[in-house]
């Protein structure tokens, strides 16, 4: 943990300098069984790509916001450190109509034809699958984010104390996010190299700091289940145990 960090951004650079090569992300969704486990180094490849497709294809600037409309998962993740890389305000659940931007899974594309802008179709299939065509309105995430660079350079610093994030109500600056989730992961227990179970949703600052932004403060991993629920108790205490989990948030 590096004390001079002050936005998401920071926090993942600080985890690349530190052991790229230790897992960071480990998604499993119990309504299809896909497991997928990112080292820092590939969940840091995806948050490049996709800040880089922000940034470069869409024109994303500070300030701008956009309304991410993806429930708990790996790719909403990097939807999140990529929007920090870049200074867009990532509004989790967010009003579309009012957004610069949207990005929608197959449950939201509705919802998310209200943002006048650029919008990014996500279909949310193991191993980040494309639709077989985009849908409507909007552009294939899967399709367009393989080509963008693997590094990441903003073209003007983030500002640590302008607006990072939008959920449940509560905004949030870069600063007050990781002196937040700096808080969370003590509370949970977290230090270098623990391992958190989080079942939680990402529609509370509570869930997403579980699923993503405590563990990342505290130098430790995260194992984000998504439909936990349709896992039975025996299974769950295997995958405690098989994944070598510390902590629980669920």
């Amino acid at each position: 943990m590096n004390a001079s960090d002050r936005t998401p951004a920071d926090l993942l650079r600080s985890a690349l300098a530190a052991d790229p090569a230790r897992p960071l992300v480990t998604f499993y969704d119990d309504a299809t069984g896909e497991r997928v486990e990112l080292s820092v180094a590939t969940f840091a490849n995806w948050v490049a790509k996709t800040a880089n497709l922000l940034q470069g294809e869409l024109s994303a600037s500070p300030g701008d916001r956009l309304a991410l409309l993806l429930p708990a998962h790996w790719q909403t993740a990097a939807w999140l450190l990529a929007c920090s890389s870049v200074g867009v305000t990532a509004e989790l659940g967010g009003d579309p109509a009012g957004a610069d931007y949207v990005v929608a899974g197959p449950e939201t594309l509705e919802a998310g034809l209200a943002c006048s802008g650029d919008r990014i179709a996500l279909s949310l299939a193991p191993l980040g699958r494309r639709f077989p065509a985009p849908p409507a309105g909007y552009a294939d995430y899967a399709v367009e984010v393989p080509s963008q660079g693997d590094r990441f350079a903003p073209f003007v610093p983030v500002d640590a104390d302008a607006p990072a994030l939008l959920v449940d109500g509560t905004e949030l600056t870069g600063a007050q996010l990781v002196e937040r989730a700096r808080a969370d992961a003590g509370t949970l227990g977290l230090t270098s190299g623990a391992r958190l179970l989080s079942g939680r949703p990402y529609d509370t600052w509570e869930g997403v700091s579980a699923g993503l932004y405590a563990p990342l403060a505290a130098d430790a991993s995260v194992v984000l289940c998504r439909n936990l629920d349709r896992l039975a108790p025996e299974a769950l205490d295997k995958r405690v145990e098989s994944e070598r989990v510390t902590a629980t948030a669920v």
